[in-house]
């Protein structure tokens, strides 16, 4: 506790709703419980990469509890380890890692607090490896972070996509249609499984479970016979047919994770009118899922993490990521994490909850 005096915050990836209110309870505890200072790092690890750094005061911290986004800003395209340069017309990966070390140290900087999902974890843990001291907090709308049951940002997903799909809920049983709304999640199906559930969705398709078409269009046409004249599609961006492979949008290859994924919504529309011959609509809810105010469980949460990410430091925390574990707050090494995602498991209680409801994941 004696030896740090001065911290840094940084916001890494993509951005969520809950940010803010981590910054806010970071620098708000730093400041009042242990007359630290705060350094903002702008864009996440490019800001350490770039020097770009700010001091924080009380003011700049109050009155963004309920702001969505980040004040910081954020860069999911700034890896220190594989850095993209442009040399000569063409792209070059550079590692520059003692370029922010020798910024850290030159900031004078005991420890930096990295908010961030999977990737910012792995670039933290690479500080870690080179003598820097991090502590992680848990963000991602994907709810995938290894070892943390709950992560802010998702509550704030899933409600965002559950009130889009009792809009979608209507149009659809106006014109008696198929409609195959696509949310988020990467290659983990949380916000789709907990966004299906909570919309009564009669088809929720996630990665963990790859689906047969077949099965789909029967349970369609078992439905429209019955006198059922509309569905409701759930899909994970990362869904995938037995056998097959996920839609890839477009790559971005300067990103630490190039594959954008995205289609899947669209591609099922085709398949499901051609095996059909139902009426199919596709909506892909994209960014709005990230965006707007965070709900009041984000914002308790947040501010749980940020404050016990001061608490565990102060107390000579080193390289540890703040998790709810049981409903309780821990903590785990970041290296333990680093890299990893956390997924659906094909028993888990949701899963038998909606199937037991008679809500089909596209296997049997």
């Amino acid at each position: 506790m004696a030896n740090t005096r001065r911290i840094g915050v940084l916001t890494g990836g993509g951005d969520c709703p809950g940010l803010n209110a981590v910054i806010r309870a970071v620098t708000k505890t730093a400041m009042h419980q242990y007359k630290l200072e705060v350094f903002g790092i702008e864009d996440g690890f490019l800001g350490l990469i770039q020097n770009r750094l700010r001091p924080l005061a009380w003011n700049d911290v109050s009155n963004i509890l309920t702001q969505g986004g980040t004040i910081l800003g954020t860069s999911n395209q700034a890896n220190p380890e594989r850095f993209a340069i442009e040399r000569g017309g063409k792209t070059e990966w550079v590692n520059v890692t003692d370029r922010v070390v020798d910024h850290v140290r030159a900031n004078e900087l005991d420890a930096i607090v990295c908010i961030g999902g999977d990737g910012t974890m792995t670039g933290a843990a690479n500080l870690i490896a080179n003598g820097i001291n991090c502590i992680g907090v848990p963000k991602t709308i994907d709810n995938d972070l290894e070892g943390c049951e709950r992560t802010f940002g998702f509550d704030t997903a899933v409600h965002t996509a559950a009130e889009c799909f009792d809009k979608i809920h209507t149009t659809a049983m106006s014109h008696h249609r198929v409609m195959v709304v696509e949310v988020m999640g990467r290659n983990a199906g949380w916000l789709a499984l907990h966004t299906g559930v909570a919309s009564g969705a009669d088809i929720i398709l996630i990665p963990e479970i790859p689906y047969d078409l077949e099965v789909i269009a029967e349970v369609l046409r078992r439905r429209s016979k019955s006198g059922k004249r509309f569905s409701i599609m759930c899909v994970s961006e990362g869904a995938k047919p037995k056998g097959g492979d996920v839609v890839v949008q477009r790559r971005v290859e300067t990103s630490p994770d190039p594959i954008r994924l995205g289609g899947i919504a669209n591609k099922l529309v085709a398949d499901i009118e051609e095996a059909t011959k139902l009426d199919a609509r596709a909506t892909v809810l994209g960014h709005i899922q990230r965006g707007g105010s965070p709900t009041p469980a984000d914002r308790v949460l947040a501010t749980q993490f940020g404050h016990h990410a001061l608490e565990i430091l102060m107390r000579g925390a080193q390289g540890q990521l703040v998790v709810q574990q049981n409903g309780r707050l821990a903590e785990v090494p970041i290296q333990s994490v680093a890299g990893k995602q956390r997924k659906v498991a094909l028993d888990d209680p949701l899963v038998l909850t909606a199937r037991a409801v008679g809500t089909c994941f596209g296997d049997s």
